[in-house]
C-alpha cells in the first residue's frame, strides 16, 4: 500500500513537471522593454507644385529623395504607440515652366515660360536638412516584422543649398542667389501602409518665395505636394 501511494505521488509529480515544460515551450506575448521600431528611413516622391502663377505647370523630372534617422520613443507598455524625432536630408527637383533669373541690376526675374520660348530644361533644385517629429501607431510586436502602421507628423527644415537652372541652345542660366527664397521649410506629413511598402504624402506649409512677383505682376508663392513611397529599417 505504501509503495502504491509512493508510485502515485511520483506519477503526479512527473505529470506536473511535463505540463510545466510543455507550457514553457508555448510562445507567449513578451513585452521587450527595449523594443523600438522603424528608426532608419528612405523615401522617394513625385513632387507637384501648387500656388504658382497662371500657366505655370510641371515639366520634365520633378521628384525627390529623402533619408535619415528617427529615434523611436514608445509611449505605452505594448510599445506600439510612440513619438519619434530625428534628422534627415531631402533632395528635391522641380521641373516646371517658371523661369528664375537675374536682371542687370541684380533683381530676381520670375517669368512664365510660354510656348513661344524654345528651351531644353528648366528646373529648381533644393537640398534641405530636416528634423521630423512623428506620432506613430502600429500593430507590430518585438517578434513581428509585418504590420500595419500610421505615422503623422511635422517637419522643420533648412535649405542649405538651392539652384535654379535654365538650359537652351547657346544659353545656360544658373541662379544660386535668390533673396526671395525662404530657406526655413515647414511641412506636414502622413505615412501609412503595411510591411515594406508605405504610402507617403507631404504638404509644404509655408511658400518657397516671399514677396516674389512675375514680370507680369502675378504673385509667386510656390508650394509643393509630395506623394511617394517610404521604406523603414530597424
Amino acid at each position: 500500500m505504501q509503495l502504491s501511494i509512493r508510485n502515485l505521488a511520483l506519477t503526479i509529480i512527473g505529470l506536473f513537471c511535463l505540463n510545466s515544460m510543455a507550457q514553457d515551450s508555448i510562445p507567449s506575448t513578451i513585452i521587450d522593454p527595449v523594443y523600438r521600431e522603424d528608426q532608419f528611413y528612405i523615401g522617394i516622391t513625385y513632387n507637384v507644385i501648387t500656388d504658382v502663377p497662371t500657366d505655370v505647370s510641371t515639366r520634365g523630372l520633378s521628384g525627390g529623395l529623402k533619408f535619415g534617422y528617427l529615434r523611436d520613443m514608445p509611449l505605452n507598455e505594448r510599445r506600439n504607440v510612440a513619438i519619434a524625432v530625428g534628422a534627415g536630408l531631402v533632395i528635391d527637383r522641380f521641373g516646371q515652366t517658371l523661369f528664375i533669373g537675374e536682371s542687370t541690376n541684380n533683381e530676381t526675374i520670375f517669368s512664365v515660360l510660354d510656348g513661344e520660348v524654345d528651351y531644353n530644361s528648366n528646373r529648381f533644385s533644393t537640398y534641405t536638412v530636416e528634423a521630423p517629429i512623428e506620432l506613430r501607431w502600429r500593430t507590430s510586436t518585438a517578434s513581428s516584422y509585418k504590420f500595419w502602421r500610421i505615422y503623422t507628423g511635422f517637419k522643420i527644415g533648412y535649405t542649405y543649398y538651392y539652384k535654379a537652372t535654365f538650359k537652351q541652345t547657346g544659353n545656360n542660366v544658373v541662379q544660386t542667389d535668390i533673396p526671395e527664397y525662404e530657406r526655413l521649410r515647414l511641412g506636414a506629413s502622413l505615412c501609412f501602409g503595411y510591411n515594406t511598402f508605405n504610402f507617403y504624402a507631404y504638404y509644404s506649409i509655408n511658400p518657397f518665395f516671399k514677396d516674389a512677383v512675375t514680370d507680369t505682376g502675378q504673385n509667386v508663392d510656390f508650394r509643393t505636394v509630395k506623394v511617394g513611397l517610404m521604406f523603414y529599417i530597424l
